[in-house]
């Protein structure tokens, strides 16, 4: 399935706009001219978030810091995973203290934290990403969330000179699935999003049938529009769930 998750601004030979995306970019449009901004990008599980953010990144000509975290194991503490990615982000800046960081980081449009982050384990195979970190630590890993509210509300004068980017999912294992708190579980995840658009701007990625359709057709040319129908009811509107499942007949 990772053959269609797309990790760097190369891979987007593919993209199709849709509704989702042009709220995307009038969302990224304002953030060359202000600051303290944070967007989430929300959406189920296989819909294409990070494709949909690097397309609007390339399309408006954003300058963009995107953070990057390759973790030596899963098996560490909410702790050491901070530090680690202040650590990464020092070194790739250049520079020698974590007081400057911010100082540097004000002079992008914007902060992204999306598939280097995530899921850079697909980017260093001898690495963990932190999607990965959070699967094997569950609810310990919570404990993340805590100390950067913390430093962000330390900082908060400094964090008023950045825009943030985050691409947001929050999974939780249902009997046995994992689904996402915010798209995945019905009116629990349409309370979760209320609550985070009252400090947040939040843009949601989802696509109509005809919008599912035209993403399938765009990676798989030869896919029959009533299989991809038929895989739109098995999985819902996920183009890359979809195109797993034709192209290995699952």
């Amino acid at each position: 399935m990772e053959h269609f998750k797309i990790n760097h601004q190369g891979d987007l030979d593919y993209f199709v706009a849709t509704n989702s995306f042009t709220h995307l970019l009038e969302a990224f449009q304002k953030l060359p001219k202000s600051k303290g901004q944070i967007i989430h990008v929300i959406g189920a599980p296989g819909t294409g978030k990070s494709t949909n953010i690097y397309q609007a990144i390339r399309q408006l000509n954003l300058n963009i810091y995107e953070v990057k975290i390759a973790l030596p194991s899963t098996n560490l503490d909410s702790r050491n995973v901070f530090q680690l990615m202040l650590e990464s982000i020092r070194e790739d800046l250049g520079i020698n203290s974590s007081e400057k960081i911010l100082e540097h980081l004000r002079k992008y449009d914007a902060v992204l934290f999306a598939d280097q982050f995530h899921d850079s384990h697909l980017i260093y195979p001898d690495k963990s990403g932190f999607s990965q970190w959070t699967d094997y630590k569950g609810f310990e890993s919570l404990g993340f969330y805590p100390i950067c509210i913390y430093e962000y509300l330390k900082h908060r004068e400094e964090f008023g000179n950045i825009n943030m980017i985050l691409q947001t999912a929050w999974r939780i294992r249902v009997k046995g699935e994992k689904r996402d708190i915010f798209t995945d579980i019905g009116p629990l995840s349409s309370l979760a999003v209320a609550l985070m658009c009252l400090p947040f701007e939040m843009v949601k990625i989802s696509y109509s049938e005809e919008e599912t359709i035209n993403i399938v057709k765009s990676h798989l040319n030869d896919a029959d529009t009533d299989d991809i129908l038929k895989y739109i009811n098995k999985y819902g509107r996920k183009p890359r769930f979809i195109c797993h499942a034709i192209k290995t007949g699952l």
